[in-house]
């Protein structure tokens, strides 16, 4: 039974993209790729269907990150469906708290409480 991650933020172009793609890196390191599912989402839906922005996609290059997933919007099953959907600013997390079900499955988590 694999563990499912949602990353997210404002538009799905910039930070939860990268934060997606470096999750899938390092997991695949490790070897425990089949024990994870993961995604990135935004919380508007101005970028749906969009690559990540430029910028996001040469920083993941220099780094010899593959990325090719779209932006998509969160959904209200993403809630029930995810372990842990991981917000990349306060901002990020308020709305997703504001927006979670009251019987969310889903830990909604700043991504920067696990910078040491």
């Amino acid at each position: 039974m694999s563990k499912k991650v949602l990353f997210v933020c404002l538009g799905n172009i910039c930070r939860s993209p990268i934060a997606e793609a470096v999750f899938l890196h390092l997991i695949k390191e490790k070897g425990v790729q089949d024990q994870w599912e993961v995604d990135s989402a935004a919380l508007g839906g101005w970028h749906v269907g969009n690559l990540p922005d430029q910028r996001a996609m040469n920083t993941l290059r220099h780094h010899n990150i593959a990325y090719n997933n779209r932006a998509r919007q969160i959904h209200d099953d993403d809630f029930h469906i995810f372990d842990f959907i991981f917000g990349m600013d306060e901002n990020n997390i308020s709305n997703l708290k504001e927006d979670a079900p009251q019987n969310s499955k889903a830990k909604i988590i700043l991504l920067g409480d696990f910078d040491p």
